[in-house]
């Protein structure tokens, strides 16, 4: 029988191209006089816009105009960005990063991979077991999923929970008193059991609610948006619980999908009420859902966002149906409310501990504070938190009781920042007054080493 000799290709030929044609970039400063320019080119690549865009939003940019074209195998870009506070971007070591990360040393993946701490929401946390969590939302959830964590003597490091059409889904980054990651089989497999008991609730269908675990690090808001995206929340589009004023039509997404017959694309038109991470969500979904954007124009007008998208599927085709069109505008506007919050943010900086997150969920428990979406980060022996929280039995405003009760609860060293979100009807009394936004904890941090 003769022998089959197969052509040798060589490993390193798939980066040939980036090698002939290395990705530029370049951090423009002195084009724009309130907005800091970065310019991207580089060969085209699958999944190539979501990879820039989180990046940026992983350092917490406000992308306020981009332009995007990856006609012709070849993908140039330019976002303009500013930091939280309004300003252009000159810290040279951010600038550096950019460079170096989107550049390329870059493109061999190995500068995001080592890049941690961005990625999870700390800075250091070490080993670690990850745990995925989605299931069916319902009052107090939050603060029983952390006291089965608590119980067990797992330490919560770092979290991201998102509440959307009555789901939940969570990641969390535990580890034991030794600061290890939990590699016994049995321990794990008394948390499975006893954490999908409690997002089960009495319904006994495992469809209803799921747990995983993974000893890796992944992008946690990426993740969450693939999950809610594969629990199907957008189906549930009608059953949204949301003030008045989110309920405005003004304030709704308004998303229309037209055809281009000439240049083979469909159009998304997106308007909304402009946020941080609005880009990253749409685009994100858009790449979950296996379409390819070519070109897209951003820009924000105000208090809102208008950001449109030529895109095609992975295989070249239009949405050339109605039933393709709805499914894409309600995927679209469930990433973008999924992140949206009601209500009032509290936010707390104190020494980290096993059962921190536990203490403070059943105190917003007790008082009859539902949690809409929660962060939770490490840095050093420090513990950050951020919880967005509404009052389901009376629609007011968090009471100052609350605060005073956690404050007891956890002790005087506790630092708690109470702020009002954007579009809530009522808003609390400020304490401190310190002026940053939810998840961005800056002065809060700064204040509790003082």
């Amino acid at each position: 029988m003769a022998k089959v000799c197969w052509p040798y290709f060589d490993p390193e030929y798939e980066n040939f191209s980036n090698r002939i044609n290395p990705p530029r970039v370049s951090v423009d400063n002195d084009s724009c006089h309130d907005c800091t320019l970065i310019k991207f080119d580089s060969i085209n690549k699958p999944g190539i816009l979501l990879e820039v865009v989180q990046i940026l939003t992983d350092l917490d940019f406000i992308i306020t105009k981009a332009y995007i074209s990856s006609d012709g195998g070849w993908f140039m870009d330019v976002f303009h960005v500013t930091d939280q506070q309004g300003k252009k971007i000159t810290d040279s070591q951010t600038i550096d990063f950019i460079e170096k990360v989107l550049g390329p040393k870059g493109q061999n993946t190995e500068g995001v991979k080592s890049w941690q701490g961005k990625r999870v929401g700390v800075h250091s946390i070490g080993d670690h077991t990850a745990i995925e969590l989605i299931g069916r939302d319902r009052p107090g959830l939050l603060s029983e999923i952390s006291a089965v964590l608590a119980s067990l003597q797992f330490n919560v490091i770092a979290a991201e929970v998102w509440t959307h059409n009555r789901r939940i889904a969570c990641v969390l980054y535990v580890n034991d008193a030794t600061n290890q990651a939990m590699d016994d089989s049995k321990r794990l497999s008394i948390m499975e059991e006893q954490l999908n008991h409690i997002l089960r609730g009495c319904q006994d269908d495992e469809k209803v609610a799921r747990t995983s675990f993974s000893m890796g690090f992944t992008h946690m808001d990426r993740r969450l948006h693939q999950m809610l995206f594969a629990d199907r929340d957008y189906e549930s589009a009608g059953v949204t619980t949301t003030t008045d004023v989110d309920c405005a039509p003004s304030f709704r997404p308004k998303i229309r999908i037209e055809r281009i017959v000439e240049k083979g694309y469909s159009v998304v038109s997106v308007r909304c009420k402009d946020r941080a991470k609005l880009m990253f969500d749409i685009v994100c979904t858009l790449t979950d859902m296996q379409y390819v954007v070519f070109h897209a124009t951003i820009s924000s007008e105000g208090l809102y966002a208008s950001q449109e998208y030529f895109i095609r599927h992975m295989d070249g085709c239009t949405l050339d149906t109605e039933g393709e069109k709805e499914r894409v505008i309600k995927c679209i506007e469930a990433a973008i409310q999924r992140r949206v919050s009601e209500g009032v943010s509290l936010e707390l900086c104190a020494k980290d501990r096993v059962g921190l997150l536990s203490e403070v969920t059943r105190i917003l428990r007790e008082n009859g504070l539902t949690v809409s979406r929660a962060g939770v980060s490490t840095v050093g022996e420090k513990g950050l938190n951020v919880f967005y929280v509404r009052d389901d039995a009376s629609g007011n405003p968090v009471d100052m009781k609350i605060i005073e009760a956690l404050r007891k609860e956890i002790g005087q060293t506790v630092m708690v920042n109470v702020k009002r979100v954007p579009g809530s009807a009522k808003a609390p009394p400020q304490t401190r007054g310190w002026a940053k936004t939810s998840f961005f904890f800056g002065n809060l941090f700064e204040r509790f080493l003082t």
